[in-house]
């Protein structure tokens, strides 16, 4: 009889050596997309960057995307307000049952952002944003499920988590609330988790997350986009650059037996008109790839620059201690191609080379001695970002 091998199991302990508690390599084959894993002290001895009042200060911009759900036990009644808000309303919310959720935190705080490289077993493109939500004693968001993979550390105080990782578990969502909240959830498994523990959740698993007491959450989620917005997407680029002499035909067209009808040959052709549009050329179905996924779920952007300085003037700073400092909205990957690669920067594609693309896309600052080693398409390249508000120049020791 073949023994089956135990099934990876779904609580650990993490330690310095390995935060996920396993090497990454271990973690991708075993929990990605296929499980959820409790990883107790994945960031053993966590400080959070932030306070609740940093978060509820941050929840009255008025760029910051920002809601605050609030639950009434007595009516089992939700609401949902969409941010910002006034710092007046938060004495008056009481001290339960309510939560404060912001997203894309990590664009406002460069604290919350060095969270980041934590995860870089994961391709940064893939990363969405560090979203982080408040919940007084009580609050919670109710039991849901997404379709993105996410990662849940627990920054101050406790939370209860709750997940059904059974098989085939019921999605419905109830009709009378204005969140997408599920009309069933049977938990199989039940934790609370302190500062430094973590919870990763594949897509599709039931969860629900109860604060125990006043605290802090970090969710970091991925950007995940769904067939139709990769279709859409993909159909917009192909029709935008389509040859308008590339059309249906039918140089082979026979008597037809019923002139009203749509017959299978006909059909055959339509199947062959719209593969002529299809990217057959990796290069440019990577470039639209490329830019789709470096502006996807994009939340804000950059402003172009407008202080006039020429490229001497700057470079002149640079050797004087300057940097250039990339804006926080402004996504990077990179691609390698035939000949060099692609930089893909917040939707744009810049031919450079493998060495450059590398260098601008894992570099969220340049100094002067970092931007000297760029090639000068490399350098051609930042200088184009840097008016394009991409970047911004900064003084030596300017925090901002």
């Amino acid at each position: 009889m073949t023994r089956r091998s135990p099934a990876p199991a779904i609580e650990i302990d993490a330690s310095a050596r390995q935060p996920l508690g396993m090497p990454p390599a271990e973690f991708l084959r075993d929990y990605w997309q296929k499980r959820p894993l409790l990883i107790r002290n994945a960031f053993a001895g966590f400080v959070s960057p932030l306070e609740p009042e940093d978060l509820a200060g941050l929840a009255c911009e008025e760029a910051a995307l920002s809601r605050l759900i609030t639950y009434d036990r007595a009516r089992d009644a939700w609401s949902v307000r969409h941010g910002p808000f006034a710092e007046e309303e938060f004495p008056g919310l009481g001290d339960h049952d309510w939560t404060l959720l912001v997203q894309d935190v990590d664009k406002w705080d460069a604290d919350v952002a060095a969270l980041l490289p934590a995860f870089d077993f994961i391709p940064r493109w893939r990363i969405d944003d560090v979203m982080i939500s408040f919940a007084a004693t009580g609050g919670s968001v109710g039991a849901h499920v997404d379709q993105y993979d996410v990662f849940l550390l627990q920054g101050q105080g406790h939370r209860r988590w709750q997940i059904d990782a059974g098989p085939n578990p019921p999605t419905a969502f109830r009709d009378d609330v204005d969140i997408k909240l599920l009309r069933e959830f049977t938990p199989t498994h039940d934790w609370v988790l302190g500062p430094g523990d973590m919870l990763y959740l594949p897509p599709g698993v039931p969860h629900h997350g109860v604060a125990e007491d006043p605290c802090l959450t970090f969710s970091i989620g991925m950007r995940a986009p769904s067939a139709a917005e990769l279709m859409g997407d993909y159909i917009d680029t192909l029709a935008a650059d389509a040859d308008e002499t590339l059309r249906y035909g039918d140089a082979d067209l026979t008597p037809p037996k019923d002139a009203n009808e749509i017959d299978e040959a006909a059909m055959r052709r339509v199947i062959e008109a719209l593969n002529v549009l299809r990217m057959s050329d990796p290069d440019r179905l990577g470039d639209w790839f490329g830019r789709f996924i470096t502006l996807y779920r994009s939340a804000g952007e950059a402003v172009p620059s407008d202080d006039g300085r020429s490229r001497i003037e700057i470079e002149w700073d640079l050797r004087q201690g300057f940097i250039l400092q990339r804006h926080p909205w402004t996504r990077m990957a990179w691609r390698r191609g035939k000949r060099g690669a692609s930089l893909y920067a917040a939707g744009q594609v810049y031919a450079l080379p493998v060495r450059d693309a590398q260098a601008i896309a894992a570099s969220a600052a340049f100094d002067g001695t970092a931007y000297s080693a760029l090639s000068e398409r490399g350098r051609d390249a930042i200088f184009e970002l840097l008016q394009g508000g991409h970047y911004q120049l900064l003084e030596p020791g300017d925090p901002s």
